[in-house]
């Protein structure tokens, strides 16, 4: 009985010593230490307090060109987004911040559209460049888990087939709504509109709304443009209810950097 409990240690003890060795050479073991890039990257952007937004979107582009020597920047075209944090209730209908904009230049992303229509906007609905038409038959492919688009738009009379996929389409942000435009009988303006940059946001539970504003290859003049112009619609659409601040906070940041505070304009 002693000999198979001194054998039962020792096989976990030699289980034990493998597995360290394991995660040493693996590199496991440093998975939650920050890369070079992005600790240089945030010691920077500590330094640099609240700024107005122009000069904020100059940091930002200028945080991959600022890396030290032998620190890889990202190789992608990263999508730049703002981050504005409320003064509202969002458990509160009359305090949820909701609305589309189409920005001034665009978010440097051609976005799939799919439109839910019959009779003559099938047609129209093609030829203004939708990517997926139809009615029931993308209904019932949409219930087995397709969501291949990033834009659903659907006519009032679709709505009885649109209505029952809100469980599905809800939740990822693409139910059609005609607070944001998309449920319309004028199927190519909305096709227009999404293919020349419109964006939907909406305040989160956490009273945060997020929202793409362009890619950082943008040049500084735009990316400028089209913060300021969602900024400004987000504020002439403050909730009559809310009170104190409504703006709290504003970050610029893009999809591997770290946010840069902005100045409420």
């Amino acid at each position: 009985m002693r000999l198979s409990v001194d054998i039962g240690v020792a096989v976990c003890v030699l289980f034990l010593v493998f597995f360290c060795k394991v995660v040493a050479t693996s590199g496991l073991g440093s998975m939650a230490k920050l890369s070079k890039r992005l600790r240089s990257m945030q010691e920077t952007v500590a330094k640099l307090g609240v700024l107005p937004l122009p000069e904020a979107v100059k940091k930002l582009k200028a945080l991959e060109s600022s890396l030290p020597s032998g620190v890889k920047p990202c190789q992608f075209d990263q999508s730049v987004e703002l981050a504005i944090r409320l003064g509202v209730d969002p458990k509160h209908a009359d305090q949820i911040v909701r609305g589309s904009i189409v920005l001034p230049h665009g978010i440097g992303k051609s976005q799939r559209i799919l439109v839910f229509c019959k009779d003559k906007n099938v047609e129209l609905a093609t030829e203004a460049g939708a990517d997926h038409v139809g009615g029931k038959e993308l209904a019932d492919k949409i219930k087995g888990g397709w969501t291949d688009f990033d834009v659903a738009i659907a006519t009032p009379d679709m709505m009885g087939t649109v209505g029952p996929l809100g469980k599905v389409l809800g939740p990822r942000g693409l139910m059609p709504s005609p607070k944001a435009g998309t449920v319309t009988q004028d199927v190519v303006t909305a096709i227009n509109e999404y293919k020349a940059g419109k964006v939907e946001f909406r305040v989160d539970a956490t009273g945060i709304v997020h929202c793409v504003v362009g890619k950082m290859s943008f040049d500084e003049v735009q990316l400028k443009d089209n913060a300021e112009a969602l900024l400004k619609l987000i504020d002439q659409l403050k909730p009559q209810v809310t009170k104190g601040h409504y703006v709290r906070s504003i970050t610029l940041s893009a999809s591997q950097l770290p946010g840069i505070r902005v100045a409420a304009l």
